[in-house]
C-alpha cells in the first residue's frame, strides 16, 4: 500500500523503541515508519541476493514481505547466503529465510510461497504486493518477473551478479524503462554461465542485495532519488561504480500476456539441441573408472575438461587437463587428438555435464569418448574421499 491511511497505523511501545533511528530520521518520521509497516514487497528468491534483501527489509520494518522459492539450502550457498545456517542444510531456503526474518523482526508478516514461479502463478502471488524485488539468477524467471510486474504496474526492484561484478536498477516505476528496454532479447542458452559455473564472490550480493533494499525502502518512503532509468554497475575488484542511463526502447515488444518464457529463452531448444550432439555417447560410472585403473591397463587417456582453478582444487590422479572452452574453440580439440594417439579417450568434469559436452563436440571432429557419470564429485563420494568437493 504505496498511499496507505496512515492514520489506521499504529506502533506499538516495542516498534517506537526498535525504529527509534529511523523516527529521528527527518526524511523518515513517525509518517515514514508507517508507510514501512503498511507496505507489501515479494521477493523472488531467498539466495544470494535475497539473503541480505530480507534481512534489511525485515530489520527496516516492512510489515509484510512476501518470498517465492522452492530450494533448499546447501552447503555451498553459505558462502554468500547469508540468512541461512549450517543447520538449514537440505532443508527449505524459505522455512529457513522464514524464522531468521522473524527473530530480527517479529513483528512483520511472512507470506511463504514454496513453488516455482511460472507464468500459470505469477500473476496470482504477485498481484496482493506493492512492490517485487528480483533475486532470481536465471533469463526466463527475470523475464517472466517483468513481464507480470509490467501487466500488473508494480515497480520491479533487479539486481543481478556474476564472479566480482554486479548491477542493479529499478524497472516499471513511474514511467521509466523495464526488464525488455534493457534487454529486448535473451542471450543464447549456455553463452552466459551461471553462477555455479562461473563463481561469485561470496560478498559480491551482500552489496547487491542492500542496493535493491535500499531502492525498495525510498520507494515506500518517496524520498530521494530511485534508479529508474539508470542501471548501476559495481566491479567489487576495482571497488568502482559506473552509472548507464536506460532510456525507453521504440522497439521492445508490447506486453499482453504472459508467454512459455523457457521457450523464449530457448532452453528446450538448448536441450534438444544438446541431447542430440550427446547422443550415443557411451558412459560409465565411477566405481568402472577405478577398476579400469587399478587394473593396470595403459590403453586410455583420462581427460578433464573443467576450468584450470578446479583442478587445482580437485583431480583424479592421471587426469589431463583439456578445460571445454578449448575445445569449443578448436585447439582443444587438437590437444586431444594429440593425447588420445590410438588410446580410449574418458572425460570427466565436476558432474558429468560439461564433460558430456565436450565429448558431443569431439564425437563431430571424429573423437569417440566415454563420460565418466557424476564426475570427481561421484569419485569424491563414491571412491576417494579426499578429493575435496566444492
Amino acid at each position: 500500500m504505496l498511499n496507505p491511511n496512515l492514520d489506521e497505523i499504529q506502533l506499538s511501545k516495542d516498534e517506537y523503541e526498535r525504529y527509534s533511528r529511523h523516527l529521528i530520521l527527518p526524511e523518515v518520521g513517525l509518517d515514514g515508519q508507517k508507510r514501512l509497516k503498511a507496505a507489501s514487497v515479494l521477493c523472488i528468491g531467498s539466495g544470494g541476493l535475497g539473503s541480505p534483501l530480507l534481512l534489511y527489509l525485515a530489520a527496516a520494518g516492512i510489515g509484510n514481505l512476501g518470498l517465492v522459492d522452492f530450494d533448499v539450502v546447501d552447503s555451498s550457498n553459505l558462502q554468500r547466503q547469508v540468512i541461512h545456517g549450517t543447520s538449514w542444510v537440505g532443508k527449505p531456503k524459505i522455512q529457513s529465510a522464514k524464522e531468521r526474518i522473524l527473530e530480527i523482526n517479529p513483528h512483520c508478516q511472512v507470506d511463504l510461497y514454496e513453488t516455482l514461479l511460472n507464468s500459470e502463478n505469477a500473476l496470482e502471488i504477485m498481484a496482493p504486493y506493492d512492490i517485487i524485488v528480483d533475486g532470481t539468477d536465471n533469463f526466463p524467471t527475470r523475464y517472466l518477473v517483468n513481464d507480470a510486474c509490467v501487466l500488473l504496474n508494480k515497480p520491479n526492484v533487479y539486481g543481478s551478479i556474476f564472479r566480482f561484478e554486479g548491477q542493479a536498477t529499478v524497472f516499471n516505476y513511474e514511467g521509466g524503462p523495464n526488464y525488455r528496454d534493457l534487454f529486448p532479447e535473451p542471450p543464447p542458452p549456455g553463452m552466459v554461465p551461471s553462477c555455479a559455473e562461473g563463481g561469485v564472490l561470496g560478498i559480491l550480493p551482500g552489496i547487491i542485495g542492500v542496493i535493491q533494499a535500499t531502492e525498495t525502502v525510498k520507494i515506500i518512503l518517496g524520498k530521494g532519488d530511485t534508479l529508474s532509468g539508470r542501471l548501476l554497475l559495481y566491479n567489487s575488484l576495482n571497488m568502482t561504480f559506473r552509472e548507464l542511463k536506460l532510456g525507453l526502447n521504440p522497439e521492445r515488444p508490447v506486453i499482453e500476456k504472459l508467454i512459455d518464457y523457457q521457450q523464449f529463452c530457448g532452453i528446450p531448444q538448448a536441450k534438444e539441441e544438446e541431447a542430440k550432439r550427446q547422443m550415443d555417447i557411451k558412459e560409465m560410472n565411477v566405481q568402472e573408472l577405478k577398476e579400469l585403473m587399478d587394473s593396470g591397463a595403459d590403453d586410455f587417456v583420462l581427460i578433464d575438461v573443467r576450468n584450470p582453478h578446479e583442478y587445482e582444487i580437485a583431480k583424479i590422479s592421471g587426469s589431463v587437463l583439456v578445460p571445454l572452452p578449448d575445445i569449443e574453440q578448436g585447439s582443444g580439440v587438437a590437444k586431444v587428438k594429440e593425447l588420445v594417439n590410438g588410446h580410449r579417450l574418458i572425460a570427466h568434469c565436476k558432474k558429468g555435464g560439461r564433460s558430456a559436452k565436450a565429448l558431443g563436440i569431439l564425437k563431430e571432429a571424429g573423437i569417440e569418448g566415454i563420460n565418466v557419470k557424476g564426475g570427481i564429485t561421484a569419485w569424491s563420494q563414491e571412491i576417494d574421499s579426499s578429493v575435496p568437493q566444492y
